[in-house]
């Protein structure tokens, strides 16, 4: 499938999103298409698929104009996207959110087309398990699968690789070689250069709304940066390890059923000051992990003990005890940390934990004009949180959380950013954050863990298979704990 853009633009209001794109990409061909957060890849991507209309520019497939006014339009004519955020039904299981939108209705088939599917990709997905209580990177292959069990012939890719390991990219990335020598055309939305230099045979960058650069293969990386940017983003030294204090968090003897495999017979101390990256495959125990800190989560079994007290093993006096002085941002910021269709300044007023939005209203407008020029988001007031790129989305909740906490907890923080946008994540956390507040992150970016961490927790199969100071290990040891070979 052919398509093309001409001097597309797309206006929210007084802010122009899109101004006079035009780019092109022929059957079979897997295009990428890169820029900072906010340069207007997902609008762009959303007119094509029907759930944005475009405010001016024309939009031609197989050299006939297409008329895109809603997502069914588009998905008759073969189009499909791959979100960032999964567009998934939570409470359906794999099977059922597999099945949506496919004509056939024997169970028994889509159950084989299913495995046979995940097979071909290195996925492993339990037809009968809950979508809700898999990971970000599990519904992203569900959708993915689904996708092309529906024969989409225009696949669209936003940050494919955010949620799924090494592993499965060595899987991915031919599998999506195929597809486009099948004759699938493949729009790639990625921030990942090297990812794109692997998979791409032509990209076209966007920046403030606008086509500033177009190339074919190979790529010069700091042409693309530059085009991204306006300059070549520097990477900044590792700082130094910070001091430690008292111990903020312990875990004595825990498990906890939850994700893949749950957690098994953790016992852990973290310090105050640390800043701790948790390593493993998708899966592993990082986010039960984190969620038993945040209070989300009661362990079955042991102790979880927060500022010197255990946490209660009940749910609601468990959030009560701990709340005031913990932060959580989880990876799926639409599903549990932000309302897609109210606006910023709403969320402010949910910030203020008062009953009546009508008498703060005013004072949080005001709180939230400041808060979208301190940390650089790309948005209005009245914006609904939704409305914004992921990148957008994370300063967002950046800027709604409580500066005073002593624990923060961040669950792949830098998913979906840019390198600027991942940097600035890091400068706030480091430096606008109280040098005493204890960080825990995950992520399945090694060099990001190995660059912002004074200590590193590996998971294998629910357990903690490492735990060592950065300084004392290597991206090679790392890598081999996370697969179950230890020292």
């Amino acid at each position: 499938m052919d398509v093309e853009f001409q001097h597309i633009s797309k206006n929210f209001g007084s802010v122009n999103a899109l101004t006079d794109v035009s780019l092109t990409a022929n059957s079979g061909t897997i295009h990428g298409l890169i820029g900072e957060n906010g340069a207007g890849k997902s609008t762009l991507m959303k007119i094509l698929t029907g759930y944005q209309s475009k405010s001016g520019g024309t939009i031609v497939i197989n050299g006939r104009e297409a008329r895109l006014n809603s997502p069914k339009e588009a998905a008759v004519l073969g189009i499909g996207m791959l979100y960032q955020e999964p567009m998934d039904f939570t409470p359906l299981t794999v099977l059922e959110n597999f099945s949506l939108g496919n004509p056939e209705r024997n169970r028994k088939k889509l159950r084989l087309s299913l495995q046979a599917l995940a097979s071909r990709f290195g996925f492993h997905l339990a037809p009968d398990r809950a979508v809700e209580l898999l990971t970000v990177g599990e519904r992203q292959q569900i959708e993915l699968l689904r996708l092309i069990h529906c024969k989409t012939r225009l696949l669209i890719l936003d940050e494919p690789t955010t949620g799924i390991s090494p592993a499965q990219k060595k899987t991915l990335f031919p599998a999506l070689k195929h597809l486009a020598a099948d004759g699938i055309t493949i729009l790639l939305v990625s921030h990942k250069l090297e990812e794109v230099a692997t998979l791409c045979s032509e990209v076209t960058v966007l920046r403030h709304g606008s086509v500033t650069h177009h190339t074919n293969a190979p790529f010069h990386f700091p042409e693309l940066l530059k085009a991204m940017f306006g300059s070549v983003p520097k990477q900044k030294d590792k700082e130094a390890q910070r001091e430690t204090g008292a111990q903020i968090l312990q875990m004595q003897n825990v498990e906890a059923s939850s994700e893949r495999l749950g957690l098994k017979q953790c016992t852990v101390k973290c310090a105050e000051g640390e800043i701790i990256g948790l390593a493993g495959l998708d899966g592993a125990g990082q986010s039960t992990f984190l969620r038993l800190a945040a209070g989300l989560t009661i362990p079955d079994r042991g102790s979880v003990i927060l500022f010197g007290k255990e946490l209660p093993k009940n749910i609601k006096a468990c959030l009560q005890s701990q709340r005031q002085q913990t932060s959580f941002i989880p990876a799926d910021r639409l599903e549990e940390a932000l309302f897609a269709d109210i606006s910023l300044t709403d969320h402010f007023n949910l910030k203020e934990k008062q009953h009546s939005f009508l008498g703060i209203r005013n004072n949080n407008r005001v709180q939230t004009e400041k808060a979208i020029t301190t940390f650089s988001i790309k948005g209005e007031p009245d914006y609904a949180a939704g409305d914004l790129s992921g990148g957008n989305q994370q300063r967002l909740l950046l800027a709604l959380l409580d500066p005073e906490s002593r624990l923060v907890l961040l669950e792949n923080p830098t998913r979906g950013l840019d390198i600027r946008s991942g940097q600035w994540v890091w400068d706030y956390l480091r430096n606008k954050l109280s040098p005493q507040t204890t960080i825990l992150f995950s992520s399945p970016e090694l060099d990001e863990i190995l660059h912002f961490s004074d200590r590193i927790l590996v998971f294998h199969n629910g357990l903690i298979v490492l735990d060592r100071a950065v300084t004392d290990t290597s991206h090679a040891a790392i890598a081999a704990a996370m697969t179950g070979m230890t020292e």
